[in-house]
């Protein structure tokens, strides 16, 4: 199926083969948007006239006369200083949607981005035998939006989830689980039997125990850090204990992600570790370049822009004095994996914004190393904080950072209230099923419905509620259009463009258009709010189109028609857009 041409798309050349007819020499932009006016106004006249030092409403004119008007372009008239506002038919709203609706593929005739490259992506990044929080929430709900949306747009995507596998705190837990060899054993029989929370007690009441004989056990404390010196060496009695903590913790990990309604790839996990060959070399790499200097032992890289209160450089450490690497080094090593063995033209991190000044230090010494250009670039998608109700950090009331599997089980425990109180012929298991759609869905939503880089208070009475915008609005309204075409019956969703348009149609199939533009734009962005806001603004066009235009008792069998091919492509595009923000869309609600 060939791409749609957009109505917005087709209107701007038209205008701009008018503008050509006026002014032969010169080249403009209509500068056409959507507007309330009429369907859309073009600005781009008052800078043209400026330019060619002529009247704005006198060359509006001029255009206006070489305007052809048919089968697209039902009026176009000169409006204030120079504005055009240009009303389209409905002939052509109907046309452009019914291509769109003979799109097999799926994608509506959206067109794929015009030059794709490749995009590495990291996120979803939890630590080996610690608990998830809602801390990470944002990292894995944010990335997977972004990898959906730009997939959908044909970029090839290499998704990275960099877990925090590697460090001293590993002495303390391998020399525990040595000593104490059945900590780690499964109740449970069969490794494919345990569950994420059983590993993740196993984890936690093993980490408690190390630490308790850490801090109070000198001798403990020595062997403990001995064993750090084993881990980097790498020991391999040393390095398959860690092995196991990172099995352990992947069972976990797994099992919340599935909460999440997430897909993550065993091979896309490379964290801290993954880099360790890396090291040694990038360190030499960076001082033989003149890049990283050794101060006070330390290798360490400097900036005239960054300066600590003391009013001395703040230098980003790649090396320690005592030839210990931090995150530095690996983030620079992973910099240079993604770029010479990936190949990748872009990087892409989405982290908390309070890494920022690490990351921008980072970036900067990739580039003057020479590993990142004008063609290869590296981006922070930096999110803001999860705060509770009062507007403070979101914690419980014991002032613990809270737990993720704790709140996405809340939130599913409360939209499956809000669906059963709903329900009229569900089971219970299918309560259940939705109630979890629901649930999940308005926990993402609510993230994503907001710029990445505001906080957003983390509200599940808002979030479940029926009204306003959240994703149950939006699910509940895909629903209702499923319902419709239920109730239909042998009566099937069909194009007539020769049907008159009500005003709420119109609105709803210009809004439908749209559709591939806001897609581009929230993938280039890399701004799933967008997407967001597009989807909320099409369920309130529907809700009006439902209030005011009756679909089954429509005047004549071709209005019937038409109205259920325009509730069918809303429901696809509702469907489609939610699917790249990683919601379902129940048939049933």
């Amino acid at each position: 199926m060939a791409s749609v041409t957009s109505l917005t798309a087709a209107v701007d050349a038209h205008l701009a083969t008018a503008l050509t007819a006026t002014l032969p020499q010169t080249v403009g932009d209509p500068l056409l948007r959507r507007s309330d006016r009429a369907d859309f106004q073009a600005n781009g006249i008052l800078a043209l006239a400026k330019k060619e030092r002529r009247n704005p409403r006198e060359l509006a004119t001029e255009v206006v006369a070489n305007v052809t008007t048919g089968r697209l372009i039902q009026d176009i008239e000169v409006s204030g200083p120079g504005f055009l506002n240009i009303t389209v038919t409905d002939t052509a709203i109907t046309t452009n949607l019914a291509e769109r609706y003979a799109d097999d593929t799926g994608r509506l005739g959206v067109p794929p981005a015009p030059h794709p490259g490749t995009t590495v992506i990291d996120y979803a990044q939890p630590n080996v035998a610690k608990e998830m929080h809602v801390g990470h929430l944002r990292s894995a709900v944010i990335g997977d939006a972004v990898v959906q949306l730009l997939e959908f747009t044909g970029e090839t995507v290499v998704r990275r989830h960099h877990i925090g596998d590697w460090g001293t705190q590993f002495g303390m837990l391998i020399q525990y689980l040595d000593e104490h060899p059945h900590e780690l054993d499964h109740q449970s029989t069969g490794a494919t039997e345990v569950t994420g929370e059983e590993a993740m007690s196993n984890l936690d009441r093993l980490y408690k125990a190390a630490r308790r004989l850490f801090d109070t056990d000198e001798e403990f404390k020595t062997r403990a850090r001995r064993r750090v010196v084993d881990l980097q060496a790498g020991d391999a009695r040393t390095l398959a204990s860690w092995q196991k903590f990172v099995d352990e913790s992947k069972i976990y990990f797994f099992s919340v992600f599935e909460k999440l309604d997430m897909e993550i790839r065993d091979p896309d996990i490379v964290g801290e570790s993954g880099y360790n060959d890396m090291l040694a070399e990038t360190c030499r790499l960076l001082e033989e370049s003149g890049v990283a200097v050794r101060s006070e032992g330390a290798l360490c890289v400097f900036f005239d822009d960054i300066k600590g209160p003391d009013g001395n450089p703040v230098p980003l450490i790649v090396q320690k004095s005592d030839g210990g690497y931090g995150y530095a080094a690996t983030d620079l090593s992973a910099v240079r994996d993604r770029v010479f063995q990936l190949k990748a033209d872009t990087l892409l991190y989405v982290v908390d914004a309070r890494q920022s000044l690490h990351f921008r230090m980072v970036f900067e010494t990739a580039r003057r190393a020479g590993w990142l250009n004008d063609d290869v670039k590296a981006h922070q998608l930096a999110f803001g904080t999860v705060l509770g109700k009062d507007g403070k950090p979101f914690k419980t009331r014991e002032g613990e950072t809270v737990r993720l599997v704790d709140l996405l089980d809340e939130a599913v425990e409360r939209a499956s209230a809000v669906v059963r109180e709903k329900a009229r012929d569900l089971s219970e298991a299918e309560i259940a099923e939705r109630g979890t759609q629901v649930g999940i869905g308005a926990v993402k939503y609510a993230d994503l419905s907001t710029s990445a880089s505001r906080d957003y208070k983390f509200d599940l009475d808002q979030m479940v509620s029926l009204h306003g915008d959240t994703s149950v609005y939006l699910q509940y309204a895909y629903a209702r259009i499923r319902s419709i075409l239920r109730k239909a019956g042998e009566v099937r969703p069909a194009a007539h463009p020769e049907v008159a348009l009500h005003p709420a149609e119109r609105a709803l199939g210009l809004h439908l258009d749209a559709f591939g533009a806001t897609v581009a734009e929230a993938a280039e962005e890399y701004a799933p709010h967008k997407l967001a806001a597009y989807l909320y603004q099409l369920a309130s066009h529907l809700t009006t189109f439902y209030d005011k235009c009756p679909v089954l008792k429509a005047e004549t069998p071709q209005q019937v028609e038409n109205r259920l091919f325009l509730c069918d492509l809303t429901g696809r595009t509702l469907h489609q857009g939610m699917a790249l923000l990683g919601i379902r869309t129940p048939e049933r609600l």
